[in-house]
Parts: C-alpha cells; structure tokens; sequence
C-alpha cells in the first residue's frame, strides 16, 4: 500500500500526522490509495460489492475515511486504519438507517397515492421493522465476531468469558463500573491497552474490592474495557442499558 502512495516509506499513522499539519497533496494520494480498503469497509457493512463509481455507499465512505484523517489521534493507541475501519462502519450504517426509515416513508406515501398496490399499513411497517432487525442482527454479529478477536489479543475466549462471568448482579455491576473507570482514566487505560492486562496494585488503590475479587473478575472487567475501547455501537448499547440494573451478563447469542 505505502509502493502505491509513492511517498516516503513511513508509517500510514506518521503519514496521518503530516497531513493534519498540513500537507494537503499526501491526503489526496492516501485517499486515492485507500480505495479499495474504503470499498472493502463498505461491503461489510453492506453485505454486497460496492462499486466506487456508483454506489452512494462509497461516497459515505470517503468521506468517513476523510473524517477519520481528521480526528485520528496516536495517544488513542489504536492504529490508523482500525480506527478508519470503525468511522467507515459508523457512518455507512447510519447511512442506511436513514435510507431504510426514508423507505418506509416513500413506501406509506405510494400506499396512499396508488390504490392498485394498497397494502395493509400495518403490514408496510412490519416489513420494515423486519428488515431493520435482520441488518441489526447482522451488524451486532460482525461486532461479536471482532469482539472475539479481541478477547484472543488479551489470551482468552468468549466461552472462557462466560464461564467465569460473575453470577450475582452486585459482582457484575461492580465489575463493570471497574472496566469503566479503566477506560475513563488515561494511564490505567494505557497500561491495558500496552500489556493486555490489569494493573493490579494501581487499580487495588481506586477501587474497593480486594486484589483476589479483581483476579477473579479479570476477564470480565477486560471484557467490559474491550468494548468500551473498540467503540462497538451495539455492545455499548447493551452495557449502558444494564447499567443501573446491574443485569450485564454476556452471552454469545445476545
């Protein structure tokens, strides 16, 4: 990829950095060399061949990929193009989601305006709802199978994950305000993203929990600073719903 760019054999990441102070040529060589990467981040969210030249989807991608430049930050610790990956994700999804509620929009207004084709209202929105929890159910186990690959970078599974994952709601709630406060807090967060690990005599001072309960929980506070650090929409979702109940418990079929 750097051979295609035809610039100075740096890092993509070093090369981000020079264009956000200022060199504007090597933003345009780097985004006509991501390409077929940009298409490639699209076609996962889309489930189908994304062609540049005529695919709106695309143009959402640019332009993620464009905003990714922007605000990619190498204190974050993530690499460029994962970080790229995500933003694509973002907003192509959003994209569709927007695309999909116009649908049913246009879809209501031809019901009302086209008696040969008058179909149940009821029905019109079901479909919908249908759909949009079949590109959710999809989307949610592009963000499992990634998950997955990030709990085998910290040397355990999800199936380990589960099994050792607190039974009462108290140990849960617990555990999770303790993968929180590692991602809120720049140096713990740092040292995990580093070691792939706990810092156990740094977190035994913030916490109140015994350095044998933060052994226990090991994984599942790891968990919990995995998704919280891979910005995954829909995991997210999932913990901050259980966040006051106390209910966060992981599955593979959630």
């Amino acid at each position: 990829m750097k051979a295609q760019i035809a610039i100075q054999d740096d890092s993509i990441e070093a090369i981000v950095c020079q264009i956000q102070a200022g060199n504007k040529p090597l933003q345009h060589k780097l985004l006509q060399a991501y390409k077929p990467f940009i298409a490639k981040c699209t076609s996962e969210v889309c489930k189908r061949y994304i062609d540049p030249y005529r695919d709106d989807e695309f143009s959402i991608g640019l332009f993620a990929f464009y905003e990714a430049i922007n605000y990619y930050s190498l204190e974050k610790g993530k690499s460029f193009l994962a970080f790229a990956r995500l933003i694509i994700h973002r907003k192509t999804i959003d994209y569709i989601r927007k695309q999909s509620k116009h649908t049913k929009v246009s879809s209501l207004d031809d019901l009302v305006n086209d008696q040969e084709k008058m179909e149940s209202p009821f029905e019109i929105v079901a479909a919908s709802r249908a759909f949009q929890l079949e590109q959710d159910t999809w989307h949610r186990k592009q963000e499992i199978n990634h998950f997955c690959e990030q709990l085998l970078a910290y040397k355990f599974s999800l199936q380990e994950l589960i099994q050792v994952a607190p039974k009462h709601k108290d140990a849960r709630r617990s555990a999770m305000e303790i993968g929180y406060l590692l991602y809120n807090d720049d140096s713990l967060k740092w040292y995990v993203r580093q070691k792939k690990q706990l810092p156990m005599k740094l977190l035994a001072q913030k916490v109140r929990v015994s350095k044998k309960t933060l052994e226990r929980n090991r994984k599942y506070i790891l968990a919990i600073f995995i998704i919280l650090d891979n910005d995954f929409l829909y995991l997210s979702e999932y913990i901050i719903a259980n966040l006051q109940t106390g209910d966060l418990c992981m599955d593979k079929n959630m």
